[in-house]
C-alpha cells in the first residue's frame, strides 16, 4: 500500500476524512463559534467526519510543569484532557478557533495547548514520531476574530498556534482571521465572512481528496 501522502490508507479502505473542531470561545454562539461552525458545514457538505468540542465545557487543570510526560509520554493529571488526546492524534484535519484575549488565544484554549507538552514531550524527547501512524499528513487551520484593526493583531496569535499544531504533529496550513469584529454575532454583518468559511471547508476536503485519488493513481 502506498504512503506516498501519508493519507491514501482512506481511498483504499472508504474511510472518511475526519475534522476535529476545537471551540475556543468562552461565548457560545459568538463570533468564531459561528464562523468554525460554517467551515464545519462545509466539509461536512464533501462528506467529512465531523467532531466537535467545546473547551469551555471541559474540566480542564493548567500544566504543574511536573515534567512526568518527558518520562513517560503521558500527562499525569486524571481528567478530561484525557479523552481529548487521542482526539488530537487522530484527525485528519483539526481546525481551532479562539477570539483574540490580549493578543492570544482565550484561557480555555490555552489550557488545552499547555496541556499538549505531553504530546511535544512524546514527540521530541522520547522520540515516538509520527504521533499516529494511521494519521500521516495531517493539516491544521486557525480561525480567529479580534476587535481592533492594528497590523499585530493576529501576530503573536498565530505564532502560539502554529507550535501547538507542530506538538500534536499537524502541519499549519492557513488560517482564517478577521478584524474589527467585537460584539456577539457581529460577523454576520460581514459581507462576506460566513460564505468564505463555509467554502474554505468544501475547499478543505475537496482538495484532501484530490491528493489522496493522485496518489492513490500513482501507486
Amino acid at each position: 500500500m502506498c504512503f506516498k501522502k501519508g493519507l491514501n490508507h482512506l481511498v483504499k479502505f472508504k474511510m472518511k476524512i475526519k475534522i476535529l473542531g476545537l471551540f475556543g470561545s468562552p461565548r457560545r454562539g459568538g463570533n468564531t463559534d459561528l464562523l468554525l461552525e460554517e467551515v464545519l458545514k462545509g466539509a461536512q457538505s464533501q462528506g467529512a467526519e465531523i467532531e466537535r468540542i467545546f473547551l469551555s465545557q471541559l474540566n480542564i487543570s493548567p500544566c504543574q510543569e511536573c515534567r512526568k510526560c518527558e518520562i513517560f509520554g503521558n500527562c499525569v493529571i486524571n481528567d478530561e484532557m484525557q479523552d481529548i488526546y487521542p482526539k488530537l492524534t487522530k484527525a485528519n484535519f483539526i481546525i481551532l478557533a479562539s477570539p483574540i484575549f490580549f493578543y492570544n488565544v482565550t484561557a480555555q484554549t490555552k489550557i488545552l495547548i499547555d496541556r499538549c507538552q505531553a504530546l511535544w514531550a512524546r514527540k521530541y524527547i522520547l522520540k515516538q514520531r509520527p504521533l499516529n501512524k494511521e494519521t500521516l499528513n495531517r493539516k491544521g487551520w486557525f480561525i480567529s476574530v479580534g476587535a481592533t484593526k492594528g497590523d499585530n493583531l493576529f501576530k503573536g496569535v498565530i505564532l502560539t498556534v502554529k507550535y501547538f499544531f507542530d506538538a500534536v504533529d499537524v502541519e499549519y496550513s492557513g488560517e482564517l482571521l478577521f478584524r474589527k469584529i467585537d460584539e456577539k454575532e457581529a460577523i454576520k454583518k460581514h459581507s462576506t465572512a460566513l460564505k468564505e468559511a463555509f467554502y474554505m471547508g468544501r475547499q478543505l476536503i475537496g482538495e484532501e481528496k484530490k491528493d489522496l485519488n493522485s496518489d492513490s493513481a500513482n501507486c
